[in-house]
């Protein structure tokens, strides 16, 4: 439910900032906001706690915020008058997808056992530019338990070439 929520509330916003030309100002609001509550427990918390009135959220949170353009300003009072401050992060998050969406970026995950260098990077974008025409955005993920090689997500795709991966296939095919 609050899922739904929160993409109704990106929406709305989305179409409000287009119009008035500051979408990919208000999306370096959002990701303000996403990375802030997600990377601060007690911030998260203390927007989740219901004995803490809405009126006092709202006001910590423009205070915290206070860089942020007017209409991420209004999203907050508005989300406030609602009592769904609970949503911000989720509404951030969506918001930020919709944007990444209008201007043609696609985010791919690349999973290695090390930080990834300039050059493996390189590669990885010619790899996934054979499946889409958009710009990529790289997050590394380093997992060291995949051993060597890497994982890449794009989407709801994945295309494991890890050692561990190759491993466990291999085992799997000696024992049957």
């Amino acid at each position: 439910m609050s899922n739904r929520a929160a993409i109704r509330y990106a929406k709305a916003i989305m179409e409000r900032v287009q119009a008035n030309g500051l979408a990919a100002q208000t999306n370096q609001d959002m990701l303000l906001i996403a990375d802030t509550i997600n990377s601060n427990k007690e911030l998260s918390r203390f927007i989740d706690n219901p004995v803490i009135s809405t009126a006092t959220k709202q006001s910590a949170l423009l205070e915290i915020f206070s860089s942020i353009n007017a209409e991420s300003k209004l999203l907050l009072r508005l989300l406030a008058e609602n009592k769904r401050l609970d949503i911000l992060d989720a509404v951030a998050l969506a918001y930020n997808k919709m944007f990444d969406q209008i201007s043609g970026i696609e985010k791919i995950q690349v999973t290695t056992a090390f930080p990834i260098t300039p050059e493996l990077e390189a590669k990885v974008v010619e790899k996934a530019k054979e499946f889409t025409s958009n710009s990529l955005v790289i997050e590394n993920i380093v997992d060291e338990s995949i051993i060597g090689g890497f994982i890449l997500r794009m989407g709801d795709k994945q295309y494991n070439a890890s050692v561990a991966n190759k491993l466990t296939t291999l085992k799997r095919e000696l024992t049957n």
